[in-house]
């Protein structure tokens, strides 16, 4: 059983993501229950569906596997639920960081996340992360399709 473990955090304005590579990020949702997500994603010119369990504390079991990409753009279709992104891929110390910056319903939200091989690992936060976002459920990409972050009140 493959299982993810990540922290999200925001992302200050201090970063400069112009001297870092990037891939362009359409996914859509078949399921948004937070007990069981089931996403189809195209990533520059792959594709894959990934099923993820609920979240206990930073980690949940998830599934990956390549499809076509033809198969994925007629799936992306069928959901009603989308986020576009652009993500920047940052080395930081021991660590690859992944940085999302979000367009359309969720444009100005920017969120970074960062893999790790078990939950108790120690991470260097670079200086251009802020909060700490890991375990609230509105900055999970699932939710933001349900809720998008030009709704939030604290935003208008």
């Amino acid at each position: 059983m493959a299982k993810e473990i990540e922290r999200k955090y925001k992302v200050l304005d201090c970063i400069e993501l112009d001297k870092y590579p990037y891939v362009e990020i359409k996914q859509g949702y078949l399921s948004v229950d937070p007990q069981k997500t089931v996403r189809i994603r195209i990533k520059d010119n792959k594709a894959f569906l990934t099923i993820k369990g609920k979240s206990e504390g930073i980690e949940r079991d998830e599934f990956e596997y390549a499809i076509p990409i033809k198969d994925a753009i007629q799936m992306l279709k069928m959901t009603p639920h989308k986020i576009y992104k652009r993500r920047y891929l940052v080395q930081h110390k021991n660590h690859l960081w992944e940085v999302d910056i979000f367009e359309d319903q969720n444009q100005g939200l920017r969120i970074a996340e960062v893999e790790l091989s078990k939950a108790n690992e120690e991470v260097e936060l670079p200086n251009w992360v802020g909060e700490e976002v890991s375990e609230d459920i509105r900055y999970f990409n699932s939710q933001l399709c349900l809720n998008p972050y030009c709704n939030w009140t604290s935003n208008k």
